[in-house]
């Protein structure tokens, strides 16, 4: 494994902390600056719309840069942020600095899949990228159940403070070990980039991200209502379940990398499968402890198992211009999680309980799915095209080269021929000049 991969899961991991560990923290960032939880929520929003802002804007203005450079800047731009917040003295000064944190997350995990993926042969890609998310994954393992302690014992700044330190050590990691990429010069740039959005098969791409991801977020958006509203667990245990959950996770995302690398279709086909009947189950058998907790690190294996594999599927499709679609991807991780969430809570206003948001999950899951196939099916009929228009035209300019040897063929034969009629020819000519000589002798 290049060392430049440790590097960017460490980015990774300090960007997954400053997105969750927020939550856990709220209620004692509202008291600090005086607002109410409607407002204090406006911290967890604004970034999630910031990200997919940032991931779609950002990445479009650098794609002619250098990727390393601009992976060092995006984490300059992203201790600055958790600096700002560390230190806000208001509340819009900490709303400032989570946006500025919140514009480097989509464009640096679009841009770092790129660059992992650069970093192994062709046959790992999958695995380098999903080593990279690996330090989001490890975040809510371990950084947000620790973060929202070490902010619950020493004050919330402290938190960001940590934070801003993990990106210093990112940022030295990524400057000492991730080579250089260079923008190629002749290549796409940006007008090229966009070029990808011409591919039906990326605009695919994103749907399916945004309705199987999605589906597992909405659904975790409201665990912890779910685990004690309907499973009856404590409320003190909730910060273990969701370790279990973050284990979940990781081995979700690891394993679904190596699983990609073989075949990005089977692997999603199999996990967005698997994910929408674990959350269906989960939602029938939600009163049940044992299941529960079973359920919960399944939902997240599965959910978390679908990233490398959508994020690979974009970049294929994508073709020579894989920059600014890897970022739309990022941006469209996120719009699902707002879908999801946001329907989830539309079932609950209705009355559904809380639940309903595995069944809203599942659904969404399977659209995911539905989505795939037929995505799958147009790719595999557009490959089938063009290899049935390739043999055509092998055909057709063997059947050239054919007729080509069979014209010359003819014509040197024709030559061979006329040769000694001309010399039969000429003989006759010389026999009557010279019998007319001797008449005339």
């Amino acid at each position: 494994m290049p060392l430049a991969l440790l590097a960017l899961a460490i980015g990774g991991f300090g960007i997954g902390l400053t997105e969750f560990v927020i939550a856990g923290l709220l209620p004692d960032v509202a008291r600090s600056f005086a607002v109410d939880e409607a407002a204090a929520g406006w911290l967890i929003s604004g970034y999630a719309l910031s990200v997919a802002v940032g991931a779609i804007g950002l990445t479009a203005a650098v794609t002619r840069f250098n990727r390393k450079h601009v992976l060092t800047a995006l984490m300059v731009l992203f201790i600055a942020g958790n600096l700002i917040s560390a230190l806000a003295p208001t509340y819009p000064v900490m709303m400032g600095g989570r946006v500025l944190a919140a514009l480097t997350h989509g464009a640096f995990f679009g841009i770092g899949s790129v660059v992992a993926a650069n970093l192994v042969a062709p046959e790992r890609k999958a695995g380098a990228i999903a080593m990279m998310f690996a330090g989001l994954t490890t975040a809510n393992v371990l950084g947000v159940p620790f973060g929202t302690l070490l902010g619950q014992q020493l004050g919330w700044r402290s938190t960001f403070w940590v934070i801003t330190g993990i990106g210093v050590l990112a940022l030295v990691g990524m400057a000492t070990l991730v080579p250089s990429q260079p923008a190629d010069r002749s290549g796409p740039g940006l007008r090229g980039e966009a070029t990808a959005f011409r591919e039906p098969q990326v605009w695919l791409s994103l749907a399916v991200t945004v309705l199987g991801f999605g589906g597992m977020f909405g659904a975790f958006t409201y665990i912890a209502y779910t685990l004690t509203q309907v499973s009856g667990f404590a409320a003190s245990t909730v910060p273990w379940l969701l370790i279990l959950f973050g284990t979940g996770l990781f081995a979700g995302n690891y394993l679904g990398g190596r699983a990609a690398d073989r075949s990005v279709p089977r692997t999603l086909f199999v996990v967005l499968g698997a994910l929408a009947l674990v959350m269906a189950v989960f939602a029938a058998t939600a009163t049940s402890q044992a299941v529960t907790v079973v359920a919960l690190v399944l939902m997240g294996g599965f959910g978390f198992a679908t990233v490398p594999g959508l994020q690979m599927r974009i970049m294929d499709h994508a073709g020579q211009a894989p920059t600014l679609a890897s970022g739309a991807n990022i941006a469209a991780f996120n719009v699902g999680n707002a879908a999801g969430a946001w329907l989830g809570g539309l079932t609950i206003t209705a009355g559904l309980g809380y639940a309903s948001t595995l069944w809203v999950g599942a659904a969404l899951s399977v659209a995911g799915l539905v989505v795939l196939a037929v995505a799958e099916t147009l790719a595999r009929s557009g490959r089938d095209t063009t290899a049935r228009s390739s043999a055509t035209a092998a055909a057709s300019a063997s059947a050239t080269v054919r007729t080509r040897a069979t014209a010359a063929a003819r014509a040197t034969a024709g030559e061979t021929t006329a040769d000694p009629a001309g010399a039969a020819k000429g003989a006759d000519s010389g026999r009557t000049e010279a019998d007319g000589k001797l008449v005339r002798t």
